[in-house]
């Protein structure tokens, strides 16, 4: 079939610019499914770079869906009392995120998502262990929300706070905090106005892609060595963030 004049498909995404959103989307989930985390890390810098308009709300659509998918296979292992504080912190997050959306152009959003993954990064490198007290997973809470709404990437400081965890609790209780905090952070996001169908599109359109990393996920997460995983889903993040900084000021 034909493509439109210009070679553009349905949401205004070239072949080549649709290929790069579904690799990444797949390796996203792939990642969260396996780890707890990634899909929105390595993905809102991709999506900004290849249509700033598709962050945050796809990204938040597709890490509902892959959340909600790991819940389910960790389904009972959830840190339920750090859980519902860490949803308390999320909470004036989301608010202060959405302000964020509805007041910063898209430029400045795009350098504050850039900001977040590098500095996600740095943290991670030194090896800061933050308690696991009360205060500290409100605190982290907050952040997530903040950033999650603002950019899509609330994994970082849920990720530090709960890294004591093992393997299957850390996936569940990140998958059931990322799944009410994406529906917290796109309930405000809606109410300001900033969910347009051109996102909903996109989210349809790469929604596949997300199905298969998760199905990808299924056999490799056994295998994968966490720690060696979690440096490679930051590598790609940091090359992207790079990136996209570079193309705010050329």
């Amino acid at each position: 079939m034909p493509l439109p004049p210009g070679g553009r498909i349905l949401v205004g995404l070239t072949g080549p610019e649709l290929v790069v959103l579904s690799v990444t989307v797949a390796v996203g989930a792939l990642l969260q499914v396996s780890i707890g985390f990634g899909l929105g890390m390595l993905a809102a810098p991709v999506f900004s770079l290849v249509d700033p308009a598709l962050a945050p709300t796809a990204v938040l659509l597709l890490a509902s869906g892959v959340t909600a998918t790991v819940l389910l296979r960790e389904r009972g292992r959830a840190d339920l009392r750090g859980l519902v504080w860490a949803l308390v912190g999320r909470l004036p997050g989301v608010l202060a995120g959405t302000l964020l959306v509805v007041a910063l152009p898209a430029r400045h959003l795009a350098l504050l998502i850039a900001g977040v993954v590098l500095t996600g990064a740095v943290v991670s490198v030194a090896g800061f262990v933050p308690s696991q007290r009360r205060s500290a997973v409100v605190l982290a809470g907050m952040a997530s929300g903040l950033m999650g709404t603002a950019t899509s990437i609330g994994g970082p400081p849920m990720a530090m706070v709960w890294q004591r965890l093992s393997g299957p609790e850390l996936r569940a209780t990140m998958s059931a905090f990322f799944l009410v905090g994406s529906l917290m952070s796109l309930t405000a996001l809606t109410a300001a106005g900033t969910v347009g169908a051109h996102a909903l599109r996109g989210t349809v359109l790469l929604a596949p892609a997300a199905v298969a990393g998760v199905l990808l996920a299924g056999p490799l997460t056994r295998r994968l060595n966490v720690r060696r995983t979690r440096t490679a889903a930051t590598a790609l993040a940091v090359a992207g963030a790079v990136v996209l900084v570079l193309q705010q000021f050329l």
